[in-house]
């Protein structure tokens, strides 16, 4: 980064519902910047998502101001300044400049101020506190922009301070570092999370499964998980044994075949050998149950060969799904011999494309025809010619189906 970075062309903020946003609230003796996320991003030239805007107006004022030109102003959390501004649809939250009075885990008092460094030495990350004038000039009041030109993340003033004041930074410390940090975390953080370690206990599980799905699909997952398991961090968040090598293998095999990073199925791969590990995951990350229910078909992986015929890969894609059965697929060859160009494993990971999954073509109405009664006999018939279709390998031809229903129906009166 070559003298000081500004957002002088930064379209998203010189123009549109951003640009409208900050005159309101820039003008009359007040101040307001974007702050946080979107600075950080635009100066690593990446995705700007959220946009936050910090303020000196009160929230009372914002409010005023913002009805006043229009726009829908929503006291979201307004107790401690945050007002959500809605303009053409778009989202942002408005946050007046304020400073812990007193801190307690998530809870903090709060006073309402205009000191912009006040403002930023209570955020977490320095590269988290950089903002940005609406005529696109960078405040760095923390050093920020040494850490961005570093691919560093570190924290705010006292790491041990910081993290007692959250301890969800502990797990958000690494995932920084995973999405913008390169080379190992930075020592001092690191030891603070280590000696805070207890505090993860404290959090609730729904923060943690948030954190963590984040983690697992960042850019520099696996040296970022690996760094955690060497230090213990990575096992109590689980509550389980990390398979770090399943981890690194499944996001090559994701990448060979052109699969999305996927948060669930690295979860599966990082720490699912059986079902009860599902289990104890849904527990404890209060997954949802399509979350928990992907994870729980991960069971059977192991008796997945790349070497099997075609028609065993087509039974375990009608019986699981195309999500699930990529899901275990995907597992298997992570946890098998072969390498990332495995032509056996590509072809079966591809199947889901190249076999589109049939519709069992048989209904009550043919066995009832055949003189099959309506029950126990009707729905014992029903499996058994499913059962027969799929160990025929999905037949579509009329007359082999006719074949089936027959023998079913016979085999039932």
């Amino acid at each position: 980064m070559s003298g000081k970075p500004d957002l002088r062309n930064a379209p998203w903020l010189r123009q549109g519902p951003v640009a409208r946003l900050l005159a309101l609230l820039d003008s009359d003796g007040e101040q307001a910047r974007v702050v946080g996320g979107a600075v950080r991003n635009a100066l690593l030239h990446l995705p700007v998502d959220e946009i936050d805007v910090a303020t000196t107006a009160p929230p009372d004022v914002v409010v005023r101001r913002v009805e006043a030109a229009g726009y829908k102003a929503v006291p979201t959390g307004i107790e401690h300044g945050t007002v959500t501004v809605v303009i053409d649809s778009h989202p942002f939250e408005v946050t007046t400049l304020r400073e812990d009075v007193e801190t307690y885990g998530r809870k903090a008092k709060v006073m309402f101020g205009r000191d912009w460094q006040a403002d930023a030495r209570r955020r977490d990350f320095t590269i988290n506190a950089l903002s940005a004038s609406a005529a696109g000039e960078v405040y760095d009041p923390v050093g920020g922009l040494a850490d961005i030109a570093a691919r560093r993340v570190r924290f705010i003033g006292e790491p041990d301070k910081r993290i007692a004041e959250d301890y969800l930074r502990i797990l958000r410390f690494f995932r920084f570092h995973a999405q913008f940090g390169e080379g190992p975390p930075d020592p001092v953080g690191l030891l603070a999370c280590i000696r805070a370690r207890t505090g993860l206990e404290t959090l609730s599980r729904e923060r943690v499964r948030m954190e963590l799905l984040r983690l697992f699909v960042a850019p520099h997952a696996t040296p970022t998980l690996a760094a955690m398991a060497e230090c213990g961090l990575l096992g109590m968040a689980l509550g389980g044994v990390p398979y770090m090598a399943s981890f690194e293998n499944i996001a090559k095999v994701e990448a060979a075949i052109g699969a999305s990073t996927d948060p669930v199925r690295r979860l599966g791969a990082l720490n699912v050998q059986v079902t009860e590990d599902a289990d104890r995951l849904a527990d404890r990350l209060r997954l949802s149950n399509a979350e928990a229910a992907r994870l729980a078909a991960l069971d059977g992986w192991w008796r997945i060969s790349s070497a099997a015929p075609a028609q065993s890969g087509h039974a375990l894609l009608y019986a699981l799904g195309p999500q699930s059965f990529t899901d275990r697929v995907l597992l298997a060859w992570a946890r098998s011999a072969a390498g990332a160009n495995d032509r056996a494993w590509h072809a079966l990971a591809a199947m889901p494309q190249a076999w589109p999954v049939p519709e069992f073509p048989l209904k009550a109405a043919d066995f009832i025809g055949r003189g099959v009664a309506p029950g126990p006999a009707l729905g014992a018939a029903l499996r058994a010619a499913e059962a027969a279709w799929i160990a025929a390998d999905f037949p579509r031809d009329r007359a082999a189906i006719e074949a089936i229903a027959e023998e079913a129906a016979q085999g039932k009166q």
